[in-house]
């Protein structure tokens, strides 16, 4: 039995092509998985606060010596932490904005990507994840076509930037599903959606 991380980014409601895609996956992934659990947190909607001056000097402060104020300032962070090592798998919908993510989960990656808790840093000054043995699916909406190849895959600092961040706190079992063409007619479009659906299958069978 697992515990699934289910976050959904985008600010959009129905209307939001990766909140489609992560629930149809989660929906799918319960009738096959019904003994797992699933944990959802709507950043999109509910955004986090980006870190400040205090979260700061909390984080870099050991726990027993921080002052009210600063165990308030990261009181949430921790919280974030604890969801996110509580789960053995991850399903992330995280539309791209201006070729990375929206501003809203980055704020969420700057809560949870923390020194003692998600990475160490090693006596040769080097760094190690600390989330092993987990599996991450990023649901991305694109506008345009960014698969390599084509002109616009250079501009596509979406899925490194993620395969970076979280192959850093020690998560390298990750899988991309990529709805593109959002912005092209209909027939395009609706071609994106039956290769999305067909990737949504494959990865229930197989993740």
């Amino acid at each position: 039995m697992a515990n699934i991380l289910h976050i959904d980014s985008s600010p959009r409601g129905e209307r939001s092509f990766s909140r489609k895609f992560t629930h149809e996956f989660v929906t799918a992934w319960k009738n096959a998985h019904s003994g797992d659990t699933v944990t959802y947190r709507d950043l999109g909607h509910n955004p986090v606060p980006h870190v400040d001056e205090s979260w700061i000097a909390a984080a870099f402060t050991p726990p027993d010596a921080r002052p009210p104020e600063l165990t308030q300032a990261i009181e949430l962070s921790d919280t974030l932490v604890d969801e996110f090592l509580a789960a053995d798998r991850y399903v992330f919908g995280v539309p791209m904005y201006n070729f990375n993510v929206p501003s809203a989960f980055k704020a969420y990656i700057d809560q949870i990507v923390r020194v003692g808790r998600t990475f160490a840093i090693t006596e040769q000054g080097g760094f190690k994840g600390l989330v092993d043995g987990k599996k991450l699916l990023v649901v991305t909406a694109r506008g345009g076509n960014f698969s390599p190849g084509s002109p616009a895959a250079p501009y596509d600092y979406q899925e490194p930037y993620l395969r970076a961040v979280f192959g850093f706190v020690g998560i390298t079992d990750v899988t991309f599903i990529n709805v593109e063409d959002l912005g092209a007619g209909d027939e395009v479009r609706e071609q994106s959606f039956a290769k999305a659906h067909e990737a949504i299958a494959q990865a229930v069978a197989s993740w």
